[in-house]
C-alpha cells in the first residue's frame, strides 16, 4: 500500500547544514530548493541576488513547504559565505572545476556546521565564492552534457551529507 504525507514513518531530523544560493533565479528551481531542503532536514536557507522570485510560480513548486523551512534573502552571497566561515562553518562549494574532488570520494566532517554554495543556473558558484570554499565538490557524470539541474544536484549532494553525518 502506497503511504501518504500522513501516513510515513519518516523520523523528523535537523542537520546542521546551510544551502547557500547564489543567484538561483529560477522560480520552480526556487520552490523545489524550499522542498528539497525540508525533505533533507536542513537548518537555514539562503538566497542570495538581487531578483530572488517567491510568488505564485514559487509556491506552486514548493508546496507550502517554505512556511517550514527557516530561510532568508540577501543581496551579497560573499558576506554571507565569510559570516558563516567566521562562525565556524565549513564551506562546500558545489561545482565542476579543475581541481574539484568528486562526491563520492569525499568524507564530510560530522562535528562542524556545514554551508554548502549552489551556484547560478547558467553560470555556476562565482569564482569569488570558490577561493574562500574550503572544499570544491564536483558529481561524476557520465552523459554527453557536463552539468545538471541545480536542483538535481543539490538533491545528490544533501543525500551524500546527510548520509554521511547522521
Amino acid at each position: 500500500m502506497q503511504l501518504d504525507h500522513y501516513s510515513t514513518n519518516f523520523t523528523p531530523k535537523n542537520f546542521p547544514v546551510t544551502l547557500v544560493c547564489e543567484q538561483v533565479t529560477n522560480a520552480p528551481n526556487v520552490g523545489s530548493l524550499f522542498r528539497t531542503a525540508d525533505a533533507f532536514g536542513i537548518e537555514q536557507l539562503i538566497f542570495c541576488g538581487e531578483q530572488i522570485p517567491l510568488g505564485r510560480k514559487m509556491t506552486k513548486t514548493s508546496r507550502a513547504t517554505e512556511k517550514a523551512v527557516n530561510f532568508q534573502v540577501t543581496t551579497d552571497a560573499l558576506t554571507v559565505v565569510s559570516e558563516l566561515k567566521t562562525k565556524g562553518y565549513f564551506i562546500i562549494a558545489l561545482e565542476i572545476t579543475s581541481n574539484s574532488t568528486a562526491l563520492t570520494n569525499y568524507t564530510f566532517p560530522k562535528h562542524t556546521p556545514i554551508a554548502l554554495i549552489i551556484g547560478d543556473e547558467n553560470f555556476g558558484v562565482s569564482e569569488s565564492l570558490l577561493n574562500i570554499s574550503d572544499a570544491v565538490l564536483h558529481i561524476d557524470m557520465y552523459g554527453q552534457n557536463s552539468s545538471m539541474n541545480v536542483v538535481q544536484a543539490t538533491s545528490i549532494t544533501l543525500y551524500e551529507i546527510t548520509k554521511q553525518i547522521k
